[in-house]
């Protein structure tokens, strides 16, 4: 049988369609994509070498075609790089450069939500995503069916516990999050809104490319442009020369900003296929389980629009990862394929699977809260006397900070939850997207909350500055410090905040700079350089496993 003879196995009524309140949606993605914005410094590893080289190019320290830190290029995909370094320049100096880099990063990750959206909802527009009639009428109508599914599609994108920490970084993979994004629309409006499409390829996938994923972007539009090819929609068909088009001028413009890098492993061998099988396991979650009942209940419609193209795009991104030896940062590309195929298993979902989600959620999300709550009381109050102990062994130095409006922000986020768990079980019980609003909500409470109670000691664990004072007390303000082969988080935390003068060259202690800083594994200190005596060695309150060796010159 055919895929277009096949029956569809959806059968949803009009009640089942009725719409998530805008209201409720807009707070519950501002809710996400706000706390961490604000007042946190730039994590390591990667969040923070990403902002040292945004902070270089605003400063002047770096030219713009070529991103450094330590005054040594690090060959970072520019577009990311520019856009973070622009807001940086234009805001100062009323905003921090902190929030002024993140700003345009959050404005990418709600670009994401809003392009999942519109992809979900003219995929389940097409005519092979319709439910089946129903024989006494009453059957979903098409737009409102699409909306539900839409709505569904964000609330998995913002349920997904990958998608948590990366998508809160400035860091190059955010922008090829959106592109992808951008390109899933562009293929899912092709036969509702050409043009918008067409320049939709033409800014996707160079975006792609010149975000660090120039490889990601040919295979992409390599396998979009063969979708377009055998789609069964007339309108859709002439949309394959202009993927072809703008996978070449991808190639070409990765070509101009020097972006081709091959991460690719040589042999994926069998530790590295079991790594990545494990992490696919949580970051993915909740969607892999929803995106593979979506393949089983469709399986006789792979090659209609709504399975093959968010399908396609995904596997690319899939075979990526697994080709780069299980990457978390290239697995992130694959979420908002993911995040559609998981909507489309709600029209087909049993009420008892349903159910055991909802209640998976209600207790590990409500179990996580009250440990969050549990062990700030603990922080500030001293009791129970082992959790506080606890935290000042893991975060030696570390001392809590009282603030009310964290306070009372975490109160507010508390109150939305457990009024949304009461809302969620007295009404909207046949709404399609029910199974996936206490998963999203119960992240963004967690994220919440921990941007809120906890924010002081995250700040304090993973980032660089309590490390960087212990080594000012040995430096003097307007030093320079040589450190050869130094790595990227830590040159840029010299660099940001103590506001050193750093070189990184491999010939840089043959300089003049009077202070040398080497970075070494516990149990691998090497012997004290010829010409310097060792003033110092530190090594980050939270983090035993690494010694900074901080000499000056004889």
């Amino acid at each position: 049988m055919s895929d277009a003879a096949r029956p569809s196995p959806a059968l949803v009524t009009q009640d089942a369609v009725r719409p998530l309140p805008r209201l409720a949606l807009w707070l519950l993605c501002a809710a996400y994509a706000l706390p961490g914005v604000f007042g946190r410094d730039p994590w390591k590893n990667a969040d923070l070498a990403a902002f040292g080289q945004m902070l270089a190019l605003a400063e002047g320290r770096a030219p713009w075609m070529a991103p450094a830190l330590g005054g040594v290029p690090t060959d970072a995909a520019l577009l990311p790089h520019w856009l973070g370094a622009a807001f940086i320049a234009l805001t100062s100096p009323w905003l921090a450069p902190t929030v002024a880099a993140r700003l345009p990063f959050a404005l990418l990750l709600v670009g994401t939500l809003v392009a999942t959206w519109y992809a979900c909802y003219h995929l389940a527009r097409t005519e092979a995503a319709q439910p089946l009639p129903l024989a006494f009428g009453g059957q979903a109508d098409t737009v409102d069916y699409a909306r539900a599914l839409a709505d569904a599609a964000v609330l998995a994108l913002l349920a997904t516990l990958g998608l948590l920490q990366l998508g809160h970084e400035t860091t190059p993979e955010l922008a090829q999050l959106a592109a992808v994004a951008g390109l899933l629309w562009a293929l899912a409006a092709a036969p509702y809104r050409p043009r918008g499409a067409r320049l939709g390829l033409l800014l996707a996938l160079p975006a792609l490319a010149g975000s660090g994923a120039p490889a990601l972007a040919v295979a992409m539009g390599a396998a979009g442009a063969l979708v377009c090819w055998r789609s069964a929609y007339a309108q859709v068909r002439p949309l394959a020369p202009w993927l072809l088009a703008a996978t070449v001028l991808a190639a070409l413009l990765a070509w101009l900003l020097h972006t081709w890098l091959w991460r690719m492993v040589p042999t994926l061998a069998w530790p590295q296929a079991r790594q990545f099988g494990r992490m696919l396991l949580w970051f993915a979650w909740p969607l892999w389980p929803l995106a593979g009942w979506t393949l089983w209940r469709w399986r006789g419609h792979w090659g209609r629009r709504h399975l093959s193209v968010p399908l396609v795009l995904a596997g690319v991104a899939l075979l990526g990862s697994a080709g780069m030896g299980g990457s978390d940062r290239a697995l992130l590309l694959a979420l908002p394929g993911l995040a559609v195929l998981a909507a489309f298993a709600l029209p087909t979902l049993k009420r008892h699977a349903s159910a055991a989600g909802d209640w998976f959620s209600v207790f590990a999300f409500t179990g996580s809260a009250l440990f969050v709550w549990f062990m700030y009381l603990a922080m500030h109050s001293g009791w129970p006397a082992k959790p506080a102990a606890n935290v000042a062994k893991l975060a030696p130095g570390f001392v809590p900070s009282f603030s009310l409006p964290a306070l009372v922000l975490a109160l507010l986020c508390s109150l939305a939850w457990a009024w949304l768990v009461r809302w969620r079980t007295g009404r909207h019980r046949a709404a399609l997207w029910k199974s996936l609003v206490l998963p999203a909500g119960g992240v963004a409470l967690v994220w919440a909350l921990l941007m809120t109670l906890w924010l002081p000691l995250l700040d304090y664990a993973r980032s660089y500055r309590p490390h960087v004072e212990r080594l000012a007390r040995h430096v003097q303000a307007g030093e320079c410090i040589a450190a050869p082969g130094l790595p990227l988080s830590l040159t840029a935390a010299l660099e940001v905040h103590g506001r050193w003068r750093v070189e990184r060259a491999a010939d840089a202690a043959q300089g003049l700079c009077p202070l040398r800083l080497h970075s070494s594994p516990r149990g691998t200190v090497p012997p004290e350089p010829q010409g310097w005596r060792e003033v110092a060695r530190e090594r980050r309150p939270t983090d035993s496993d690494e010694i900074t060796l901080l000499y000056r010159r004889r």
